[in-house]
């Protein structure tokens, strides 16, 4: 049984003697002549034998395909109940055939049939493991630079980098300002806009400034501003951070002894915590001026009378609500881009990959977190 013996094609034969099945193979073993071989080699009965002996000595060529072929048939030999009781190899092809047996590259991948319900619940479940070690990591991580954070109020000297900070400041701070103020004077005229066209039907036009106020104040200027700094600055960092690490110049800077904390993480967790403050404080103006201009063309309303309202509607602790929540969100924002910088693999898709998570992940916490604010501030009376 096989193909012809041909010095440019492989080859094998199977001899019977009594209990003992021999397959001898010869001639170039390697992914151009598969095909030939492969069928023939399935096709092999073993009748009624007991014993196999595999002598590939006469195998001129030998690539990965070729020896996962040989181990392959080894393997369904096995299957079948027989005994391997010799399987030779060339010498200089001994290491190859090791490496497939390591890697496990011989047995076939298992196909397991799931009913629909059974499927659906391991889904969930590895998925819900998954969410609980990505949760546990993170929350290791910020204990981590928690820690560092204590160690910087401690010796600020020894651990503040200040050129490093101030740029970060310009980078998520000062270069941010055109898009948020943008974005928050679009929103100001859109809340402006949809609270007149409401509150006109019962003649309450006036209280449009009252919601404006206090919306953007307490709730959505620090809540648009950290997801667009989330989607900005939160993903850069991230792929600063992994493309250093793709590159191994983390592995660098520690072989040289510096802190990667104190070097790449804390100047930007830093200079966020510092900017985003001002920031809210930036998108809460310019969403007033939007939500003024509007009020004045759709209601008539002027500068002076939308400021008198203005003051009356709000005080100085609903400005507070929505500024003590920026630096938590900066801090929330910076520490899981960098914590998913870090875990970057050595490739550029987990870059592009944990970029994304880390999008995801700070908008869902800071969104999360501001639900958290808004109870603890509606207990507290705020």
């Amino acid at each position: 049984m096989g193909s012809a013996m041909n010095a440019s094609n492989p080859w094998f034969r199977v001899d019977h003697d009594g209990q003992t099945l021999r397959l001898t193979a010869g001639g170039p073993w390697t992914v151009y002549h598969a095909a030939a071989v492969d069928a023939g080699l399935r096709a092999i009965a073993t009748n009624n034998a007991s014993v196999a002996e595999i002598d590939a000595s006469q195998v001129d060529a030998l690539d990965t395909t070729g020896a996962w072929l040989l181990l392959r048939t080894r393997a369904l030999f096995k299957d079948a109940g027989l005994k391997i009781n010799r399987f030779d190899i060339p010498q200089n092809y001994q290491p190859l055939i090791g490496v497939i047996e390591r890697e496990d590259l011989v047995a076939p991948a298992e196909v397991v049939t799931h009913v629909s319900l059974v499927a659906f619940l391991e889904r969930l479940g590895r998925a819900t493991h998954a969410v609980m070690i990505q949760g546990v990591g993170i929350l290791g991580y910020l204990g981590r630079i928690t820690v560092e954070w204590f160690k910087l109020m401690y010796a600020p000297q020894r651990h503040v980098r200040f050129t490093a900070t101030v740029n970060q400041i310009e980078q998520v701070g000062i270069n941010a300002l055109p898009i948020v103020g943008l974005l928050m004077f679009l929103i100001g005229v859109v809340l402006a806009y949809q609270g007149a066209d409401q509150l006109s039907r019962f003649g309450l036009d006036i209280l449009t400034v009252n919601a404006l106020g206090i919306g953007v104040l307490r709730e959505l200027g620090v809540l648009i501003t950290a997801i667009i700094i989330a989607g900005r600055s939160g993903s850069a960092f991230t792929a600063e951070i992994g493309t250093m690490k793709v590159n191994e110049e983390i592995d660098a800077m520690q072989t040289m002894g510096l802190n990667i904390d104190d070097v790449l993480i804390l100047p930007r967790v830093t200079g966020l915590v510092i900017a985003l403050p001002f920031l809210t404080f930036f998108a809460d103006v310019m969403a007033l001026i939007g939500g003024a201009l509007m009020c004045y063309f759709q209601l008539g309303i002027t500068v002076p009378a939308f400021i008198r309202q203005l003051h009356e509607a709000v005080n100085v602790n609903t400005f507070l609500v929505g500024m003590i929540k920026a630096p938590v969100f900066a801090y929330v924002i910076g520490m899981v881009g960098c914590y998913e910088g870090l875990n970057v693999e050595r490739n550029a898709a987990s870059v592009g990959k944990l970029t994304t998570r880390a999008v995801v992940e700070s908008v869902f916490l800071v969104i999360v977190l501001d639900a958290g604010f808004s109870v603890m501030f509606s207990i507290l009376g705020f």
